[in-house]
């Protein structure tokens, strides 16, 4: 018992320490590139670019949004750490995603992921297969964003997928877009957990038919 309370304390300390760099300046945090198509009030539609990113996903019915962000990132942090076939260490990135699953879904629960840095873009090193990773390769896909402030709970973001699918609904009515899964949708973190102003987060949900790329 001890033993797990002082790993689960040294882990929360790491996060904490770790995700210093997200709010340093003299740091410079890649992101996956986009392109905003449109923009509105209270949402945008944005064109990914294809990129590859690593995921980790949990498959504990128990777990909530928070646990699971937590508990991904810090396996994802031991790969861009050297633990992985090559012992490379790759550059952090932001936002970090976790997918919220869909309540009608069996097995794997949420999934975290960090966008890899660019240098590894063309031919990202293998995780260790202890960490139970999977490295993703995204095509070009236009994503509906809408950012909140504050943090990201298990008690608000329901809350913010809502108010965007509204906005969709809203604003596209009568156009080809469509939504494509309502009751799975993405929160992308930028800030550390010890920020306590101007944090920013989104909340994702793909579509389509809003042009021929995506």
């Amino acid at each position: 018992m001890e033993t797990t309370v002082l790993i689960m304390c040294f882990f929360n300390s790491l996060f904490i320490a770790i995700c210093y760099c997200f709010n340093n300046p003299v740091h410079a945090i890649e992101s996956p590139k986009y392109t905003v198509i449109q923009s509105e009030s209270d949402f945008e539609i944005r064109l990914y670019n294809e990129s590859t990113w690593i995921s980790a996903s949990s498959s504990q019915t128990n777990y909530s949004f928070e646990h699971s962000t937590e508990t991904g990132f810090h396996r994802l942090y031991q790969y861009i750490h050297g633990a992985n076939l090559n012992s490379s260490k790759l550059a952090i990135t932001a936002p970090i995603l976790t997918k919220i699953p869909s309540s009608t879904s069996y097995g794997v629960n949420y999934i975290v992921r960090m966008y890899v840095s660019a240098h590894f873009q063309g031919k990202p090193p293998q995780p260790n297969p202890e960490l139970k990773l999977q490295l993703e390769k995204w095509k070009t896909q236009c994503i509906a964003v809408r950012k909140f402030s504050g943090y990201a709970k298990d008690d608000n973001i329901n809350k913010e997928i809502e108010s965007l699918v509204s906005s969709l609904n809203k604003h596209l009515d009568g156009t080809s877009t469509i939504i494509q899964d309502t009751s799975s949708y993405t929160i992308a973190q930028y800030n550390a957990s010890f920020r306590n102003t101007e944090r920013v987060n989104e909340v994702w949900i793909k579509v389509s038919g809003f042009r021929t790329d995506c």
